[in-house]
């Protein structure tokens, strides 16, 4: 089990001549249907050294300029190495504590985990196993900017089922006697994070632990949280290496992924819906295509108690309307609906967006050409046994908590 996850060469800027403030950036996958928080970033940061610099926001993946951006971005990562930006920790955990936008402490480990151990494909039984569809026209695009980086910069946070926190606990029980290596507030709103260096010694405990928990958990032992694509993009870069040269493959450090791992049961995690926003649509003809396919109805049945949870909230013009789901044809609204949306938009123009937050889909969905939905939210303690039972939920059922206390970038490794 120990080879699963692991401690890695991890790099950080060397705090005597770098601002963590400026350095760390939400993950790229946030924000994608807000062009002035990326706007506003980038007024912060201006030229200084940062991860904006090293990653492409998912809002710029399909601009035409995304190719030249890519470049910049693979020359920024060589200028920073060269230049000796970073100070390296060798066989390193780093146990973190970020303070949430809505006060709750966050704990995890950093290291890194086996992609060999990892599948993302329908009916995996891997250690590592995605907890939502994953897309597989959206990892060619994310290829190209990993398979040419020198470096890896990871938001991926893997989920351990630890009910009585006993991993993750004996960390925090210890950090008075770690070396602390950055402690920072986190722009916009982002909160508050400090990370720990673990010695060789606090590193074995946590292991042992952990393993305990794993033995608890045979049946899936590690599960996506966040960065499913990213975590699905290195490995598909990994394959790649092992299809052209399978000896070189087994020993390079793009067999690993940096990851951060966060107990589910953390009060400080809290799974909200991913809502729909739709744009450049015609809304009349989408809502009769929802009523119709689903059998739309401001009334539950009955017997709705069973399934109280099929349901979605329309979002129009400021006005709202919640409707029950009769025809279903999935355990969970998300899963109702998402088929019929990519029927829909196969078929007619527009664009979709998943938005986490409810005041950004309501301001969005006032435009005349837009249309919001809202879905219930999914009760976290069902993630490990739906997943084990059932594998992968439909893309975008959940997401853990508010957009800006998603993970920031910090820490980063060679892959090359």
């Amino acid at each position: 089990m120990t080879d699963v996850f692991s401690p890695a060469d991890i790099m950080l800027p060397d705090p005597e001549q770098s601002d963590f403030y400026l350095w760390s950036v939400i993950a790229c996958d946030q924000f994608t249907g807000d062009p002035d928080y990326w706007t506003h970033v980038q007024q912060i940061v201006g030229d200084n050294p940062s991860t904006l610099h090293c990653i492409l926001p998912e809002i710029y993946l399909e601009e035409p300029d995304a190719e030249t951006r890519i470049t910049a971005i693979q020359e920024t990562m060589q200028n920073y190495l060269d230049q000796k930006y970073f100070k390296i920790y060798p066989d390193a955990m780093i146990y973190t504590e970020r303070i949430q936008s809505d006060g709750k402490l966050r704990a995890g480990v950093i290291g890194k985990i086996d992609l060999e151990c990892y599948d993302y494909m329908p009916g995996s039984q891997s250690p590592v196993r995605a907890t939502e569809a994953t897309v597989l026209e959206r990892i060619p695009p994310r290829m190209k900017v990993r398979e040419h980086a020198v470096l890896e910069l990871p938001h991926i946070m893997l989920l351990i089922n630890d009910p009585e926190n006993f991993a993750i606990n004996s960390c925090a029980e210890q950090k008075n006697q770690m070396q602390m290596l950055y402690d920072t507030d986190l722009m916009q709103d982002g909160g508050h994070i400090t990370g720990y260096l673990m010695n060789p010694a606090q590193q074995e405990q946590f292991t042992q632990r952990l393993n305990q928990v794993l033995k608890h958990n045979p049946d899936l032992q590690f599960a996506m949280g966040d960065g499913n694509h990213s975590l699905a993009t290195a490995k598909a870069c990994y394959e790649k290496l092992k299809q052209e040269n399978p000896e070189s493959a087994k020993n390079s450090p793009a067999r690993y992924a940096l990851v951060e791992l966060v107990n589910l049961h953390s009060d400080a995690l809290e799974f909200e819906a991913i809502h729909r926003i739709l744009t450049g649509i015609n809304p009349d003809l989408l809502i009769a295509e929802l009523t119709e396919k689903l059998e739309l109805s401001e009334n539950p049945d009955s017997d709705q108690d069973a399934n109280q949870d099929l349901y979605i909230i329309l979002l129009r013009n400021q006005e709202q309307k919640k409707l029950f789901i009769h025809n279903p044809k999935a355990k969970l609204a998300v899963g109702c609906l998402q088929s019929v949306l990519d029927a829909y938009l196969k078929n007619h123009p527009g664009k979709i967006d998943y938005i986490h937050g409810v005041e950004t889909v309501r301001r969005l969905s006032a435009k005349p050409d837009a249309l919001g939905i809202l879905l219930p939210d999914m009760d976290k303690n069902a993630l490990f046994p739906s997943v084990a039972q059932d594998g992968a939920l439909p893309r975008k059922t959940f997401s853990m908590g508010h957009a800006q206390d998603k993970r920031y970038y910090m820490e980063c490794r060679k892959i090359k």
